[in-house]
């Protein structure tokens, strides 16, 4: 199992580097298909459907559609009046919300209102969340910023589990993870603010931001982990899927990534 995990979490550190590294389209297109495989993946666990598409299934495909759509057309600089390119993407969440009602209204009662928030929620929760791995690239400087997202939740996670397992003794959420620790907390933030500071003076020279950036991301994505913990427990599975082996399935990999990359994405903007 170890060998597998190693294998394949070094294909996803490859795929990390040649994906965000070129940017643009092809980071564009590649958050998009892993958005939707990691909605797909959600609506599954949440019981929207039991591996046969519905028309709710759709309404939540294409609300990721449409949000990337609105993301890319913002981005493009294709629509000239900057108050409506800046409201697009929010635009687009909206039109999603009225879709997915209307599946519902009209279907009634074939769906419950559950899963009608489900579905919504999958667009929110994968395709928003991940779209700002995105947009954190686009910004000035983005091609170091990006990196914090990676620093401050694998990194993190990475500097947690050796802590944890050389010093932990404190359960940090003995209910729903057993074995993380409060130590292993503390380690992983530790680690991921020194990460940001290594990762700064090699490559835009000796300053404190990323590692205020990375430690702050390592508390939140600490909660994205738990979070995507918490969903599985309440649905009664182990995994969300098996399409990457030794880890499970996107949100099993991405899960603290989700949480951080937003919080990287506001942290950059508004401290570098």
């Amino acid at each position: 199992m170890f060998k597998t995990r190693l294998i394949s979490g070094i294909v996803l550190v490859v795929i990390a580097l040649l994906t965000i590294g070129m940017g643009g389209w092809v980071l564009f297109g590649t958050l998009l298909v892993i958005s939707l495989i990691g909605a797909d993946e959600l609506l599954k666990a949440m019981k929207v459907h039991d591996g046969k598409i519905n028309p709710l299934c759709l309404a939540g495909f294409g609300g990721v559609l449409l949000y990337y759509l609105g993301i890319g057309v913002s981005k493009a600089g294709l629509i000239e009046k900057t108050e409506i390119a800046a409201g697009l993407p929010m635009m687009m969440v909206i039109l999603t919300l009225v879709i997915i009602m209307f599946v519902y209204v009209f279907n009634y009662p074939k769906y419950h209102a559950n899963q009608i928030m489900a579905a919504f929620f999958a667009v929110i929760y994968v395709g928003v969340m991940l779209s700002y791995i995105y947009q954190a690239r686009m910004l000035e400087g983005g091609k170091f910023h990006v990196w914090l997202i990676f620093l401050s939740s694998w990194g993190a996670d990475t500097c947690a589990y050796c802590v944890g397992m050389l010093f932990g003794k404190h359960k940090m959420a003995p209910v729903l993870s057993p074995k993380k620790s409060v130590e292993g907390a503390i380690g992983g933030v530790a680690g991921a603010a020194l990460l940001g500071f290594l990762f700064q003076l090699a490559t835009i020279g000796p300053s404190y931001e990323y590692a205020v950036i990375c430690g702050i991301g390592a508390l939140i994505s600490m909660v994205g982990d738990l979070a995507a913990s918490a969903i599985k427990r309440n649905m009664e599975i182990k995994d969300y899927g098996k399409l990457i082996p030794g880890h499970g399935g996107i949100l099993d990999r991405f899960d603290s990534v989700i949480f951080t990359a937003p919080i990287i994405y506001y942290l950059s903007v508004f401290l570098i």
